[in-house]
C-alpha cells in the first residue's frame, strides 16, 4: 500500500524591512549562534517582561538563520498564552491549529506544523490558549515532540512568555541548548 503524501498548510511570513544597523545585529547575533556549535539547535528566546520585543528578535533570528543556505529550519511558536506570530503572518482558509491542540492530544504533528514562503523554513503557531499552558510545556509529550524535530532540522528557534511573569520560558529553556534572553531598556 502507498503512503498518503503529507501536504502541510503554507503560510506567508512578512518580513520586517530592517535599516543597516537593525540588519547587522541580527547577523551578528545568528553568527554567535552558529559558532556556538552544531550541537546547539534547539534555542529559547524569551525576555524578563512584556513588550520588550522578544518575538519580534525570534522571529528576525529565525528568518537571519534561514537566509544560510541548504538547512532546516524550525520557528515554535510556544507563548500559549499571548502569541503575536498571526499578526506577522498571512494565512488563508480555514483556522491553523498549533502547539495547544499537539500537547493535548487534538491533533497530530502532520496538521499542525506550517511551510512557510522561505524556502526551509517552518513554523507552529500557539494555538488555542490551553488552561494550563506550563503543564502542556513540561509534558513528556512537548519532550518527545522536541526529541523528534531535532532529527529532521537544524535550528529550533522557540518563541517563549516573558520569564518575570510566568514559569513556561524556564520549563522549555529545560529542554534547550541555549537561551537568549530579549532585553529592551527602554
Amino acid at each position: 500500500s502507498q503512503r498518503e503524501k503529507i501536504i502541510m498548510k503554507e503560510v506567508n511570513i512578512y518580513r520586517q524591512e530592517l535599516d543597516y544597523s537593525a540588519n547587522e545585529s541580527y547577523k551578528s547575533l545568528r553568527t554567535n549562534l552558529l559558532f556556538c556549535g552544531e550541537d546547539k539547535k534547539v534555542i529559547a528566546v524569551t525576555s524578563c517582561t512584556p513588550n520588550e520585543g522578544k518575538s519580534t528578535v525570534s522571529l528576525n533570528l529565525a528568518l537571519s538563520l534561514a537566509d544560510s543556505k541548504e538547512k532546516k529550519f524550525f520557528f515554535i511558536d510556544a507563548d500559549l498564552r499571548k502569541s503575536v506570530l498571526m499578526g506577522r503572518t498571512e494565512v488563508e482558509g480555514e483556522e491553523i491549529k498549533g502547539l495547544s491542540h499537539l500537547l493535548s492530544h487534538q491533533e497530530t504533528i502532520e496538521n499542525v506544523i506550517c511551510a512557510t514562503n522561505v524556502p526551509r523554513f517552518h513554523i507552529i503557531y500557539a494555538g488555542t490558549v490551553p488552561p494550563n499552558p506550563a503543564e502542556l510545556l513540561g509534558s513528556k509529550y512537548f519532550k518527545r515532540f522536541l526529541s523528534a524535530i531535532r532529527k529532521v532540522y537544524d535550528y529550533i528557534i522557540i518563541d517563549t512568555p516573558p520569564l518575570g511573569n510566568v514559569i513556561d520560558s524556564a520549563v522549555i529553556a529545560e529542554e534547550c541548548d541555549g537561551s537568549i534572553m530579549v532585553w529592551n531598556p527602554v
